[in-house]
Order: structure tokens, then C-alpha cells, then sequence
């Protein structure tokens, strides 16, 4: 196998990958794309790894939406709601993001996957509402909350899922089965508002993104058959993944160092 060929197989592995985990845990998943282009795939420059994961998560989200929209998963009014003020967010986000030192970027980032490695070992308790309706007051509470999650998302170049869910909830009140439908159009439109931003300065690899994307759209499908085969194991698969996002981390912490600004003079 020529190594253009083995360059290849990578992507489409990893893809699967975090294809897998999404459908078998959900949001939190895409936290891995990034760190799997660079360390895995052999993307040399953080910046391309983090434009290139933005598109191949935003295609994923996109895909996995139109499931949850025929089961009728879907708050629309809410879901749009959240996700225009999400996606003012993501451009601000990711255009910050392009201005920060790449092994900054990495190091910052590293932190953001121990942050989301312990929201997803945190039990959900939010009251919710199945007949929920947009009014002013939800409308407002979603705007705010999509705004500043969709800034993490952008500059971190993440899908978001494991804020955006939680968002859903506490700004409208909807069910969590509602809340993982509707978070789909915000973790996409937040992933393609990024990806945009970030092609526009050429720092994406279109070939190794749309194989990462074919490999995640066949492993979503496998971790969707196996979530509902493991299902009452859901909360041991969670915890499980939560300490693989921490081992990756500090990997990425050992890699990376101290950036100077935190360096000891």
C-alpha cells in the first residue's frame, strides 16, 4: 500500500470512528476528530485540522438531522432560534480561533476536551416540557445561550453537541429526545459557518474531509445499531468515553507543553 493510499484508509478509519461514537453515545463524539486528523491522519498544521473536522462534523450533523426530523424529534422554532444566533457566534469564534498560535490553539483545546469529558460524566436534571412553544422570554434565553455556544464551537472548531443540548433545555424547557434532535441543526450550521471561515484562508484538506465524512456517515450508522443493542449500558459507554476524551487530552498536553505564555520565566 503506497502511503497516499495509506494516508487514505486513515481518514476514512477515523471518520468511522467518530461516526461510531456519536451514534453510540451521542454529543461529545466530534471532540476526537481533531486530535485524530492531527496525531492519526498526519494533518501537520492545527488550523487545517480543526477547519477540515468543522466540515466533516457539520456533514455529519446535517445527515444524522433528517432522521430526528422524520421521527418528528425536532423543535423547529426553538432549534432555529438557537442556531442563528449560534452561527453570529461561530463566525466571531472561528475568525478568533485563525488568530491564535497553533500549539496555543492545541494546548487551549486540550482543555476544552477535559471540560467536555466531565459534563458528559454529569447526570442531566433539567424539567422539561414536551409541548413546548417559542414565546419572547424562550426566545431571548436561546438567543443568549446560542450565541456563547456558538462562539466556543467556532473557536474551537467542535460541533458543540455536549453544550448545545444542555442549551436547548435550560433556554426552552424541551425534552432531552427533543433537545439531541434539534441540537443537529445548530451543531451543523455552527460546523459550516467554521468550515466557510476557514477555507476562505485555505485551511482545509477537501480530499481527507470528504473521506472522513463517508467513513463517519457508515459508522454513525454502525454505533446506532449497537446504542440500541447496549442501550440500558448507555451510562457505562459514557463514562467509558468521557476517560478515553481525558487520556487523549493530557496526550495532547504532553505533546503540545506549555505554551509560552504560561511558560515560568
Amino acid at each position: 500500500m503506497s502511503l497516499l493510499s495509506l494516508h487514505n484508509a486513515l481518514a476514512v478509519l477515523c471518520g468511522g470512528a467518530v461516526g461510531f461514537s456519536l451514534g453510540l453515545i451521542g454529543g461529545g463524539g466530534s471532540i476526537l476528530a481533531v486530535p485524530l486528523l492531527l496525531y492519526v491522519v498526519g494533518i501537520g498544521e492545527a488550523h487545517v485540522a480543526i477547519g477540515t473536522s468543522a466540515l466533516a462534523v457539520a456533514a455529519n450533523a446535517f445527515a444524522n438531522l433528517i432522521g430526528h426530523w422524520r421521527a418528528g424529534n425536532v423543535k423547529w422554532a426553538c432549534a432555529a432560534t438557537f442556531a442563528l444566533a449560534g452561527v453570529v457566534g461561530a463566525a466571531i469564534g472561528s475568525s478568533l480561533g485563525k488568530l491564535v498560535d497553533g500549539r496555543q490553539l492545541l494546548f487551549l483545546f486540550a482543555l476544552a476536551m477535559i471540560a467536555v469529558g466531565a459534563a458528559m460524566l454529569r447526570p442531566r436534571a433539567v424539567k422539561s416540557h414536551a409541548s413546548v412553544r417559542l414565546t419572547a422570554l424562550i426566545a431571548a434565553r436561546l438567543t443568549a445561550i446560542g450565541l456563547v455556544v456558538g462562539t466556543l464551537s467556532g473557536f474551537f472548531g467542535i460541533g458543540g453537541g455536549f453544550l448545545i443540548v444542555p442549551g436547548l433545555m435550560l433556554g426552552s424547557g424541551m425534552p432531552i429526545l427533543n433537545a439531541i434532535g434539534s441540537s443537529l441543526l445548530s451543531v451543523g450550521s455552527f460546523g459550516l459557518t467554521t468550515a466557510i471561515n476557514y477555507a476562505r484562508s485555505g485551511l482545509i484538506e477537501w480530499t481527507i474531509a470528504f473521506l472522513f465524512i463517508a467513513g463517519g456517515v457508515g459508522g454513525g450508522i454502525l454505533g446506532m445499531h449497537c446504542a440500541i443493542r447496549l442501550a440500558a449500558d448507555r451510562r457505562t459507554l459514557t463514562s467509558l468515553f468521557a476517560c478515553i476524551i481525558f487520556a487523549v487530552a493530557i496526550y495532547m498536553l504532553v505533546r503540545t507543553g506549555l505554551p509560552p505564555w504560561l511558560s515560568v520565566r
